[in-house]
């Protein structure tokens, strides 16, 4: 029986709720309309993966500490930040199911919500002199954009290789999860090694995330995305990256053109998925999935037992059997 984020946030549950509140206290502001759409923002928080991974890193690399609320409240409004602009870039109206920040009050303001949570991030780390956590963030903020910046620089050709797609995920997913891990191990004074290792476990765990997420696209899903969203969208995913290498060219020109295309149907589109099945796609990125999922525990076994160590092994294990 597959555990609930629940009973993995056990160890970790009354620090959660301390930091609603401490989060909630660092998003204030004297403007009554910012002051609105904060509250917004913080209603409509997901499942909080992100703290999650600070409070129980910090809980396996040493002891909790007030620096380590700062540091998941840090990740949060920078993260939150890049998400706000996200929709205006996307021109997107929908976030998890809510209105977006740009479809309820307009692009000019989300902006402006963004630019304001990015610099309340700089602020928090600033005021208490918590450089080495901004600098840990700043710079998974920097590979996120490049990350985005380099699948739209090659989606246009759709000639994204192998070793690509492994750099876009890593930048635009893992860098995060990395972050989050380096940043809840550095906020208990750990030393560099323990820093390095705790954000390399984390780097596993996003690359091992964004794959599974990846193969929802050909219905290994019973419920999230709609299928094909992916193919529609013209993303080159690692199930169809692998079945156009093994492709024959004619087959490659004809699975290219159907994802190209701007009028795509749903049978075209069901006919990519056939093919990126029959062709072993979704096998061979469970297998690479299962490989980064390994090496992420492998790592984690590395720092000493305890409750926080094993509430990490089983939410990796959630992030790669979730169905949604």
């Amino acid at each position: 029986m597959a555990l609930q984020l629940k009973e993995i946030q056990a160890p970790i549950a009354s620090e959660m709720v301390d930091f609603e509140e401490k989060f909630r206290s660092f998003m204030k502001s004297k403007v009554f309309l910012l002051d609105k759409i904060m509250s917004y923002i913080v209603k409509r928080k997901g499942k909080q993966m992100r703290p999650m991974f600070v409070f129980l890193s910090a809980g396996a690399a040493g002891s909790i500490t007030d620096r380590t609320y700062r540091g998941a409240s840090l990740i949060e409004l920078l993260h939150t930040a890049t998400l706000v602009h996200d929709d205006v870039v996307d021109d997107s109206d929908f976030r998890r199911g809510f209105f977006s920040i740009n479809a309820l009050w307009k692009n000019k303001i989300a902006v402006l919500v963004g630019d304001y949570l990015l610099s309340r991030g700089l602020l928090l780390s600033v005021d208490n002199e918590d450089f080495d956590l901004l600098k840990i963030v700043s710079e998974a903020v920097r590979e996120m954009s490049e990350g985005e910046l380099l699948q739209m620089a090659k989606a246009r050709n759709l000639d994204i290789t192998e070793e690509i797609y492994y750099e876009v995920i890593r930048q635009k997913t893992a860098s995060l999860i990395a972050s989050c891990c380096a940043v809840g191990a550095a906020s208990t004074g750990a030393d560099k090694e323990t820093v390095q290792k705790m954000r390399e476990f984390g780097l596993n765990v996003g690359m091992a995330f964004q794959i599974k997420d990846d193969l929802f696209d050909y219905g290994t899903n019973e419920i999230g995305k709609p299928l094909g969203i992916d193919i529609k969208e013209k993303k080159m995913t690692l199930p169809l990256i692998y079945a156009l290498q093994k492709a024959s060219a004619s087959d490659r020109r004809r699975i290219k053109r159907i994802v190209k295309s701007n009028k795509q149907t749903n049978k075209k589109v069901q006919e990519v998925i056939d093919y990126v099945k029959a062709s072993g796609g979704i096998d061979y990125a469970k297998g690479v999935m299962q490989e980064y999922y390994e090496k992420s525990r492998n790592l984690l076994m590395e720092f000493p037992d305890s409750k926080y160590r094993q509430s990490l092994l089983d939410l990796v294990q959630f992030t790669i059997e979730r169905s949604k």
